[in-house]
């Protein structure tokens, strides 16, 4: 199996970030799921190997406060918005023009609002998402806010316990963390509306941490459900996760 590489980029505002790349062929970018990155999405289990195997060049950014990305503590660094302004100007750096694009969970966020301001990818993936965490974002910020504050002191049992278990895992800079989520905002219908593009919806069966999938896939212009194995957290881990990207992207 071919290593991936990690490339490195500065964004117009001087930070460094990181972006993984394996295989050759037509591009297509992946970004991975909040206080994760892009090893443990893409990499780690195999999906980007399946890809790679078919002749598809993964681009698998590391986002900013993710990752081999930096994760400064000046708020200036953190406007509204900045995932999705960062992930315009890596596709404008690399000079992609007929590509795929898609994300898990924060990765799917972070797809629609690139696509809702301009990018047209062949094809899309939203996984790990559902409508309502699109469109009800605030409500879901609180969780993890709060699951910061109670980093120290949360127990088993707790809400917020597993979401506070990763964040241990990942060695999460909870200040870059605390000033990363309030850049993120509820998806505008007009950005849903610019998915005119082929669209897989890819959701674990028990995952509905963000909604509905399903519900998701019907509000989209040109979308198609697909369930693997699975919750939020282990769907991603599950052979068949790489088995639909590759089955989408490839058809």
């Amino acid at each position: 199996m071919t290593a991936s590489i990690v490339h490195r980029w500065t964004a117009s505002d001087g930070i460094d970030l990181a972006w993984h790349e394996v295989g050759q062929g037509r591009a297509v970018v992946l970004l991975h799921g909040l206080f994760s990155e892009a090893q443990v999405n893409w990499i780690k289990f195999g999906h980007a190997a399946k890809l790679a195997a078919k002749g598809c060049r993964v681009i698998m950014p590391d986002l900013r406060a993710h990752g081999q990305s930096a994760a400064p503590h000046d708020p200036a660094n953190y406007p509204n918005g900045i995932l999705g302004r960062d992930l315009e100007e890596l596709v404008s750096h690399l000079g992609l023009t007929d590509y795929d694009l898609g994300g898990f969970s924060l990765g799917a966020r972070t797809t629609v609002q690139g696509v809702g301001e301009g990018l047209r990818p062949k094809r899309a993936i939203l996984a790990g998402m559902g409508l309502e965490g699109l469109t009800g974002w605030l409500e879901r910020k609180h969780f993890f806010v709060d699951a910061i504050a109670n980093f120290d002191s949360a127990s088993r049992g707790d809400k917020h316990w597993l979401a506070i278990q990763f964040m241990k895992t990942m060695k999460v800079d909870r200040v870059a963390a605390s000033l990363l989520l309030p850049t993120f905002t509820d998806a505008h219908p007009e950005w849903l509306a610019a998915f005119t593009m082929p669209t897989l919806v890819l959701c674990g069966s028990e995952d509905e941490d963000n909604g509905s999938a399903p519900r998701l896939a019907t509000a989209l212009p040109d979308a198609t459900y697909v369930a693997v194995p699975g919750t939020h957290m282990s769907s991603v881990t599950k052979p068949d996760f790489g088995d639909a990207l590759v089955e989408f992207v490839t058809q």
